[in-house]
């Protein structure tokens, strides 16, 4: 992928968590993005091409995130996976708030456009993989029910700190509770924080 084709669509990224699916043209990215007019639209043709592009930038970005949080910590414990979530759950309204925002404009454009729906269902795959080993190896025993609880109360509450911002967000306070309902300790343990 060219530096000016990624800089195109972390533009296109940012213009989606800042102003929603709508704020998105191609003059808008080319202004964020401080090139010359045109230059969207020589990359992608039409809007729609524009949304698809931006569609797998997303998935990229998300799953490097994924990675390098998978490089710091793998969770083995239910304690330890909540607090990875929780963690998460910070980047995504944090740092990565805008790459967030910009996800789910386009979780609400798909409603609207099967073909996207396909798409972000391909994408998506590839993280649900590193949740899925992250909850096998937590001691989920029954992944089909664990994991959409937890990923849709984790959806929640990133959703509900990115329309209300609260400076004292405290996701774990709500994920650790849940995590150690569904996914009990093994024997002998207490999570990740000793005897």
């Amino acid at each position: 992928m060219s530096n000016r084709r990624e800089l195109l669509l972390d533009t296109a990224i940012s213009l989606l968590g800042e102003r929603g699916v709508h704020g998105l043209t191609h003059r808008a990215v080319d202004t964020g993005a401080g090139l010359p007019a045109g230059s969207a639209a020589n990359y992608f043709s039409t809007r729609d091409a524009l949304l698809d592009a931006v569609v797998e930038r997303v998935a990229d970005r998300e799953r490097d995130n994924w990675e390098q949080l998978w490089a710091a910590r793998c969770p083995t414990t239910p304690a330890e996976l909540a607090e990875v979530l929780a963690e998460f759950a910070h980047q995504a309204t944090g740092p990565h708030r805008a790459l967030t925002l910009a996800r789910y404009a386009v979780l609400v454009e798909a409603a609207h456009r099967p073909q996207l729906r396909a798409q972000l269902t391909a994408v998506g795959g590839r993280v649900r993989a590193y949740f899925l080993t992250w909850m096998r190896v937590a001691g989920s025993t029954d992944l089909a029910r664990d994991a959409p609880i937890i990923m849709n109360c984790w959806t929640g509450l990133v959703l509900h700190q990115l329309s209300y911002p609260n400076p004292a967000f405290d996701p774990l306070g709500q994920l650790g509770p849940l995590v150690a309902a569904l996914l009990p300790a093994p024997h002998g343990k207490r999570g990740s924080h000793g005897p």
